[in-house]
C-alpha cells in the first residue's frame, strides 16, 4: 500500500531491525559523520553519540545496571536524555521514562509500583528523588553528569527482550504504564518512514516531550533510524525562532501546535514553520481536515495517522490526504485488526506486552490475545480507518440511543470558522439533551467585519445541525472566547 508514495530507492532502505541496539550499531555504521542531535547550540555526529554512549553504558555496569533490569529516566529534552535513552536500551535494560513534570511523591509511587531498583536523572530533576531516597534507599541514582573514560560495548538484544515502559491513559483513562518490546519499538519506528517520499537524512525539530510515544518513536528513534539531524526545541515559546535558524524539513506535531503554528503564519502572512517544511507528521489526537487543506495552500503536506502507547504509537497513516481527508489512513503491516461492536481490537509486532504491575487492567484490556483499543472505527470500501469515538465517552440518551460525542464533533470541525468543538449531554427538567460548546478559528472569523459574529456561526451550526439524524442533534450552543482545557499532550479535557 505504502510503496508507491515513496521512490524504489528509499523504500528498500525501509527495513527491520529487530532491537533499538541494532538499529543504533547499523546508524552509526552507516551514517558516522552525518548530525544525529542540535541541542543547546551544540552538534552531535552520530559517531560522537556512540562514544558517548559507550562510555555511559560503563557508568550503569559499575552502578551495577545488567541485561533486564529496570531503569527510570527522569529528565527533560536534552541530548543528556537521548544519550542515557540508548545507554539503557542497547545494554538491554528497560528504561522507564518517568514524564519530567512528576512531582517527588509519584516520583516515589513508581518506583514501588514499577519495581526499579535504579534511577537515572538530569541534574535539574534532583529535587525530585528525595522522598524516594529517604523511603527507598535501595534505589541507586545515577547522574546523566557522571562520567567514564572506558567504554562498554552494547549487548546482544533480542526482539523478544523488554525495551520502554510509556505512561499512557490506555482503555479506562488512569495512568498506567505500557511495557514494549524492543520488536514493537522497531515496528513503530520502521512504520514512521512510510507514506513520504523523503525520510531518509532529513531535519526533525522535537517539540514533543519525549517521554510521550509519539515524540519518542516517530520523533527521535526515527529521525536516528534514517540518519537524520533531530534538533532538540528546549522551549516551546523558542518554536518559530528554532525553525528559522535550523530549518526542519520534516515536523512532528499535535493538531493544536500545528493549528496555532497556521494561524500564527496567517496573523504575519508569512510561513512561521519556514520555506524548507515539506511534510508535518499529525496525530495523537483528531486532526481537523481543516489544517490539511490549509497548509496544502503554503506547500506543506500534513499527513494524519492513527496510534496509541500501546501500539508503539503508529496504526495507520494516511498518504492520501487530498481524497480521504477524515481519515487516519492505511494500516501498516505486522499488524491484524478487527471490528468488534464499533470498538478497534489489535494484534500484532507493534503491540505493547502489558500494563506493568497492573493486572487487573491487563484482564480489562486484552480478550482473546486480542488488544481492545477503546476506540470506535470505521473502515471504508478502500480500506481506510476512520475514528468515530471513544467507548467510554459514548452518551446513553434517555431515549435509548446511543451517541459518540466525536463523530459529531467531527461533522462541526469540519466548519472553516470552527477550530476545535466539544459535544456533551445536559438534563433539565428531567430530559436529557445535547450541547455544544465551540472554539472559533480568529484567522477566519477576522473574514467576516460588520457581521454578527455570533449568529453567523450559529448559523453555520445549525446548517450542519440539520443533517444530522433527529436524536443526534445539538439543543445549546455555547460559543466560547477562549480554549478548552488541554491536557498535556494537547488533548481536550472533556470536564471543562
Amino acid at each position: 500500500m505504502f510503496e508507491k508514495y515513496t521512490d524504489k530507492e528509499t523504500y528498500n532502505k525501509i527495513v527491520d531491525y529487530e532491537s533499538v541496539s541494532q538499529m543504533w550499531n547499523h546508524s552509526v555504521k552507516t551514517y558516522p559523520n552525518n548530525i544525529a542531535i542540535t541541542d543547546d547550540g551544540k552538534e552531535y555526529s552520530f559517531t560522537k553519540i556512540e562514544e558517548d554512549v559507550s562510555q555511559f553504558r560503563t557508568v550503569l555496569t559499575d552502578s551495577g545496571v545488567k541485561k533486564g533490569d529496570r531503569v527510570a529516566l527522569l529528565s527533560p529534552n536534552s541530548y543528556d536524555f537521548v544519550k542515557a535513552y540508548l545507554a539503557i536500551t542497547t545494554l538491554g535494560a528497560v528504561a522507564i521514562l518517568l514524564p519530567p513534570h512528576l512531582d517527588e511523591m509519584t516520583v516515589f509511587g513508581c518506583s514501588m509500583k514499577f519495581d526499579f531498583n535504579f534511577i537515572v536523572y538530569n541534574p535539574v530533576m534532583e529535587a525530585k528523588l528525595s522522598f524516594v531516597k529517604e523511603k527507598k534507599p535501595s534505589v541507586v541514582v545515577i547522574s546523566t553528569d557522571k562520567q567514564s573514560d572506558k567504554k562498554t560495548p552494547a549487548q546482544d538484544v533480542s526482539g523478544d527482550d523488554p525495551c520502554s515502559v510509556l505512561f499512557t491513559g490506555g482503555t479506562t483513562g488512569n495512568s498506567k504504564g505500557a511495557l514494549l518490546n524492543n520488536r514493537a519499538m522497531m515496528r513503530g519506528t520502521k512504520n514512521g518512514c512510510y507514506g513520504v517520499n523523503a525520510v531518509f537524512e532529513e531535519r526533525y525539530l522535537l517539540v514533543l516531550p519525549l517521554t510521550h510515544v509519539f515524540g519518542l518513536i516517530r520523533n527521535l528513534l526515527t529521525s536516528l533510524y534514517t540518519g537524520s539531524n533531530l534538533y532538540i526545541c528546549r522551549n516551546n515559546k523558542d518554536m518559530f525562532k528554532d525553525i528559522a535558524m535550523f530549518r526542519p524539513t520534516m515536523l512532528v506535531m499535535v493538531p493544536a501546535l500545528a493549528e496555532m503554528a497556521l494561524n500564527i503564519s496567517k496573523q504575519f502572512n508569512k510561513n512561521m514553520l519556514g520555506d524548507s517544511l515539506k511534510y508535518i507528521i499529525c496525530g495523537a489526537a483528531m486532526v481537523p481536515p481543516y489544517l490539511v487543506k490549509e497548509y496544502k495552500k503554503i506547500g506543506i503536506t500534513l499527513l494524519p495517522g492513527y496510534g496509541l502507547t500501546e501500539s508503539a504509537n503508529l496504526v495507520s497513516g494516511n498518504p492520501e490526504v487530498e481524497s480521504k481527508p477524515d481519515s487516519v489512513g492505511y494500516p501498516y503491516d505486522g499488524q491484524q485488526l478487527k471490528i468488534v461492536n464499533g470498538e478497534l481490537w489489535l494484534k500484532g509486532d507493534n503491540m505493547f506486552t502489558c500494563y506493568l504491575g497492573d493486572p487487573e487492567e491487563n484482564k480489562k484490556a486484552f480478550e482473546d490475545g486480542w488488544f481492545k483499543t477503546g476506540d470506535l472505527v470505521r473502515i471504508d470500501e478502500d480500506g481506510f480507518l476512520y475514528i468515530v469515538g471513544r467507548c467510554k465517552e459514548v452518551i446513553v440518551l434517555s431515549t435509548g440511543e446511543n451517541v459518540s460525542p466525536a463523530e459529531i464533533e467531527n461533522e462541526f470541525d469540519k466548519i472553516a470558522i470552527i477550530q476545535d468543538s466539544l459535544v456533551y449531554a445536559e438534563e433539565e427538567d428531567g430530559k436529557q439533551y445535547l450541547a455544544l460548546q465551540v472554539y472559533p478559528r480568529a484567522t477566519e472569523l477576522a473574514k467576516y467585519s460588520g457581521v454578527d459574529k455570533e449568529a453567523f456561526i450559529k448559523e453555520e451550526i445549525n446548517k450542519v445541525n440539520k443533517t444530522l439524524p433527529p436524536f443526534k442533534r445539538i439543543s445549546k450552543i455555547i460559543i466560547r472566547d477562549k480554549d478548552f482545557n488541554r491536557s498535556p499532550s494537547m488533548k481536550i479535557l472533556r470536564k471543562q
